[in-house]
Order: structure tokens, then C-alpha cells, then sequence
């Protein structure tokens, strides 16, 4: 597997890695093993706490040079990256506060004697990240597990080698043991033959359902521990009340934000047949406007995709599915006046249940817009998935879009709002987009060995 940024604006390699030898991955999982026995005897959360203060602290100072290694790597704007970089702080701070409290005993009460739970580190992490947000997919991991107790041995992307790499350093230069969070170059088998060893706890994965598949059959081999967050093919339910404007606002940037390459982005959109082709106008009008350019340019407003191999994958899904009677109601152009790897902003309809795009993700600037009769039929289209990432619901009556939201099936959905990740809601789907969950409490304890100790009175 070959380690590389190639610049998708300029389509120009700038750095590649030599991959990790048998020898080096050997040595990481020892000084990660290492390093969780001495955690595991001893009480270090203080120091690790200071750890994540100090890497909150860097990543603000750097905001700026660190997000241009993201859109360096996969193309984002530049805006969008340092985002991406304050997230990661927010990370920090959330949960530095609230450590000692995830992490507190919790005591059960009973009529025969007296219990508690002791929340203890599990031991050494495999994490496989994606390259669609290069620092916020580490940090959403490593940061909870770190201040846990369980070091991290790390597998991202081939394509987003220099911000992976660029964490990692950070983290260390924050003061963190060696062995805490280990970069390694390695290819699919490696990534197998880590997580078959008897000193790795467990597997937590982010990216597509092929690779899902892979790392959690691996997993069940050996009785590890896994999560997995993977793809979604999320819905966006317009409720016959939704405010029209705030629809106008929210529904094209829910789509094109990072390009389209989000895996929680609408991309079902669901609205009242009589309103579809004022819909698709809105979406429209919003697409004709996006500026694409240098994503180092702060007045670009559609970055290129991160690849010339994702383009070419989204390029043939669209064509696919206008060869099986979707009709193009917008875009689908080449975008010949620049080099990068840009695809044009595409509005499709008539994607029936038997056209092949009808379950697959296009992850990329592509809006497929659907119609519906009866609310129970909106709801019914929204759960003809596969996937069950996220979803949106707009509608004015909260009351009501809450119950309607109550019954699509996935692990997230979000009202009258694109989709959104905070340090204190969890993240997480269901059916093929995965299981488990990050951020949160219940991410910080996804890897905690909940301890029961029990005394008889």
C-alpha cells in the first residue's frame, strides 16, 4: 500500500512515506503493551489530562498550518479544515472536564450486600481511520481512550499520510508517553495480523461497509472488541409544515458541505410531491452559485473531491443511475476549465426501487430527490436503506417531527439541522452503517472494562 499526498487540486504528489516494516509494527504494539501496564497499576489520569490540556493548546495555536495539511491531503477548504481543528480541541476540553466523572465507581445498591462498577482500561487499541475529516476521525477516538488508559496503535488512510502522521507527532510533543498513539503505515494484511494479537484489546473502525466487514470478521476471529461507524445513505424528511426558508438556507450546504464526502450528509432528500420541483429549484439555485477553486482560497465555496479514484467511482454511480431512468435535473457536467479532481454539483429524481443507485452511498456532490404522498410514505421511503446513519427531519411542529423522527431507523437524527458532531452527543448508526458509538459518555465508554465488585453483607 503506497503512503501519499497528492494534492487534488494540483494533482501533484507532495510527500510519500516508506511503509512499516514487521519489525517497527513489533516494536509499537510493544511499547503500547508497555505503557498500558503501567497504566493499568497505576494512577496516571492526572498527567494524562495535562497530556490533552496541552494538545487542546497546540492545536489552537497551529489552527491554521494544521488544517492546510488537511486540505493539502484531501483537498478541503481551508475554512472547513480549520473547523475541523477547533473540533478537536472542543474534544479536549469536554473531556479533561468530565474524565474523572466517566470514569468515577458506580455504586449498585441491593438488599444482599454491597456492589460497585470500577471503570478500568481495556489495553491496547487497533483504530482504522478514513481520510474524508484526517484529524477529527483520530481525535474522536484517541482522545477518550488516552485519557481511559488504552494506548492506540493507528491505521489511516493512504491518502492523508501527512495529517495522520502530523497528529501523532502533536500528541507526542504534548507530552504523551511513547506507545500512546503509534502511526503506522501498514497495509491490510499487517492491519489483520495486529488485530489476530493476543496483546491488542480491541478494533474501532471508521470507513466504508467493505472495510467494516473485513476488520470486525478479523475481530470475531480472535474475540475482540469492535465498533464500527461506516457509510450512511442518510434521508431528509420535509415535513408538509417545514419553514421554506430556513429549508432554503439549510438543505444545499447539508449536501455539498466538505465536498459531499460526509457520511452522515443528506443525501436522500424526501419531500411532498406537489413541492418537488420547487425543491429541486432551491437545490438548484444554490448549486449555481458554489464557486469552485483553491481550497487555500477562502472565497472557494466547493473544494475538489480527494481523489481521482472517488471522482471516478462517483462519476460512474451517476451514470449508472441516470442509464437505469434517473433523470438529471441539474449538473453532471465535466469541469474542464480546472485540473483538480472537481465534480460538478448533480440534482437527480427518479431513482426508483429497482434502479442499482437506489441502496448505494454517492459520496460526493449529488442530491437525489424523491416525492411522497402520505407521511407514512415519506417514512417508509427513508427506511428502504441499507444504512442507517443519520437522518433529518424539518418540519415547523417540533412535537410532531420528533415522533416522525422516533420511528426512521438510524442512529442519529437531527431536526430542522444538517447533520452536526459535538464532544457531548454520541455518534453512531445502525443496520450497515455500523455499531457502537464515539463521542460522548458512551464513546468515552465503549473500550472500559466495566469491573464489578460485589461483597456479600
Amino acid at each position: 500500500m503506497t503512503y501519499q499526498t497528492i494534492n487534488p487540486y494540483s494533482n501533484e504528489v507532495e510527500k510519500t512515506f516508506e511503509n512499516t516494516s514487521a519489525a517497527e509494527v513489533e516494536q509499537a504494539i510493544v511499547s503500547a503493551r508497555q505503557l498500558y501496564l503501567k497504566w493499568r497499576t497505576g494512577d496516571d489520569l492526572a498527567a494524562r489530562k495535562a497530556v490533552i490540556v496541552k494538545l487542546g493548546q497546540l492545536l489552537r495555536e497551529r489552527r491554521t498550518s494544521l488544517a492546510e495539511l488537511m486540505t493539502r491531503d484531501m483537498g478541503k477548504l481551508i475554512g472547513e479544515a480549520e473547523g475541523e481543528v477547533d473540533l478537536c480541541a472542543s474534544f479536549c476540553d469536554y473531556y479533561v472536564e468530565h474524565a474523572d466523572e466517566f470514569l468515577a465507581p458506580q455504586p449498585i445498591y441491593t438488599n444482599s450486600g454491597n456492589a460497585h462498577i470500577l471503570k478500568q482500561a481495556l489495553g491496547v487499541l487497533m483504530a482504522v481511520e478514513p481520510w474524508n475529516f484526517p484529524f477529527y476521525q483520530i481525535a474522536r477516538v484517541f482522545i477518550p481512550n488516552f485519557l481511559v488508559g488504552n494506548p492506540m496503535l493507528l491505521k489511516d488512510a493512504s491518502n492523508c499520510p501527512t495529517s495522520a502522521q502530523a497528529f501523532a507527532d502533536l500528541v507526542l510533543e504534548a507530552g504523551a508517553p511513547k506507545g500512546a498513539l503509534t502511526n503506522l503505515f501498514v497495509d491490510y494484511d499487517q492491519v489483520a495480523a495486529i488485530i489476530a494479537d493476543s496483546r491488542i484489546a480491541g478494533v474501532c473502525l471508521t470507513g466504508s461497509e467493505r472495510g467494516g466487514r473485513s476488520v470486525a470478521t478479523e475481530a470475531a476471529k480472535s474475540l475482540k472488541k469492535s465498533t464500527l461507524e461506516l457509510g450512511g445513505n442518510d434521508a431528509f424528511i420535509v415535513l408538509e409544515d417545514a419553514d421554506w426558508d430556513q429549508l432554503a438556507q439549510i438543505a444545499p450546504q447539508a449536501r455539498l458541505y466538505n465536498a459531499g464526502q460526509v457520511c452522515t450528509s443528506s443525501k436522500r432528500f424526501i419531500v411532498p410531491e406537489a413541492r418537488v420541483d420547487e425543491f429541486v429549484e432551491i437545490l438548484k439555485a444554490a448549486f449555481k452559485q458554489v464557486k469552485m477553486g483553491d481550497p487555500m482560497d477562502r472565497s472557494t465555496t466547493l473544494a475538489p473531491m480527494c481523489s481521482k479514484k472517488a471522482k471516478e467511482k462517483l462519476t460512474k454511480q451517476v451514470q449508472t443511475a441516470i442509464d437505469n431512468g434517473a433523470k438529471l435535473e441539474y449538473g453532471f457536467e465535466p469541469v474542464t476549465e480546472l485540473a483538480g479532481q472537481f465534480f460538478m454539483p448533480t440534482i437527480l429524481t427518479g431513482i426508483t426501487e429497482d434502479n442499482p443507485l437506489f441502496d448505494q452511498e454517492m459520496f460526493g456532490p449529488v442530491a437525489v430527490v424523491y416525492g411522497y404522498q402520505t407521511e407514512s410514505e415519506a417514512i417508509a421511503l427513508a427506511n428502504n436503506s441499507s444504512y442507517g446513519l443519520g437522518n433529518t427531519v424539518f418540519g415547523s411542529d417540533i412535537a410532531h417531527a420528533r415522533e416522525v423522527a422516533a420511528q426512521v431507523e438510524s442512529g442519529m437524527s437531527w431536526l430542522n439541522a444538517g447533520w452536526a458532531s459535538l464532544p457531548e452527543i454520541p455518534f453512531g448508526g445502525v443496520k450497515n452503517s455500523g455499531y457502537g458509538r464515539e463521542l460522548s459518555e458512551i464513546g468515552f465508554t465503549e473500550f472500559v472494562n466495566q469491573h464489578l465488585v460485589y461483597e456479600v453483607e
